[in-house]
């Protein structure tokens, strides 16, 4: 049985919800180590069947037995170890998902994981579900959501996405017509992330895939640090140690959970 492996949602749900990811080690015998997540701009439902998940995220070390998870943004990797017998299915909500549910106030939420009630949920998640229910589940209440209006925090992130430069916090204000400060605090309140730091994670994705799907041989650190808006590769360098602690040199792909290329 595939230990890691993808599930796609349908195109309306796409607009909240990135994909359906599982880490399956329920017929396994032994335990899962030192396996690596690289943040993604991403928030995670997780939930855990079986016996346990233990996630070290930059501020502590969360043991996560059978329940429903929700783990907030992420700025540094992950480290993960599967018990035997344990199931995780990984619901990656995008950065805008919850804004639409104002009462979660997340400003000073990051790097961490709590455990939730399914109650709390505007959805029924159970916790043995297969893949193909957990997928139903979702398409049902997200594709019932598809033709809502864009709130602020969708269309910061959508100028974002479709700016093909780095763009400044005072460049999104005026194409939004807001104050760069009003801008910070909602995209604050509702991600944990400050503006810039959310570019700075999304940049540092895109090289990291680039590097994956690059033939480095013909394309350098150098090209690949131009490439993705750093200033040189020094400078790329250090932002991508101080998110994985090593250098793009010393970057083994086996040993992380990498999006699949679709």
């Amino acid at each position: 049985m595939q230990l890691y492996s993808e599930h796609y949602v349908s195109p309306k749900t796409e607009r909240f919800v990135n994909k359906i990811w599982c880490l399956n080690n329920s017929i396994g015998e032994s335990l899962i180590e030192n396996k690596l997540v690289l943040p993604n701009g991403c928030f995670n439902l997780a939930v855990v069947s079986g016996n346990a998940i233990e996630v070290h995220t930059s501020k502590n070390k969360c043991e996560m037995n059978e329940g429903i998870y929700f783990c907030s943004q992420m700025t540094n990797k992950v480290l993960v170890n599967i018990r035997p017998k344990t199931k995780v299915t990984i619901i990656q909500l995008h950065t805008w998902t919850l804004s639409m549910f104002p009462k979660y106030d997340l400003n000073n939420f990051t790097d961490s994981i709590i455990k939730i009630n399914s109650a709390e949920l505007p959805f029924k998640l159970e916790i043995q579900s297969d893949i193909e229910k957990v997928l139903k589940t979702i398409n049902t209440y997200f594709e019932a959501l598809a033709d809502s209006n864009q709130n602020t925090i969708e269309k910061i992130c959508e100028i974002i996405r479709l700016h093909e430069d780095e763009i400044s916090v005072s460049e999104i204000g005026k194409l939004l017509n807001s104050s760069q400060r009003l801008l910070q605090i909602k995209f604050k309140t509702a991600t944990g992330l400050t503006i810039k730091k959310y570019i700075q994670i999304l940049k540092f994705r895109k090289s990291v895939d680039q590097m994956l799907n690059a033939d480095l041989e013909k394309m350098s650190l150098t090209e690949i640090a131009l490439y993705n808006k750093y200033f040189d590769q020094s400078h790329f360098i250090r932002k991508f140690k101080d998110v994985t602690k090593i250098t793009p040199k010393m970057f083994n792909p086996e040993m992380y959970f990498l999006s699949q290329k679709r």
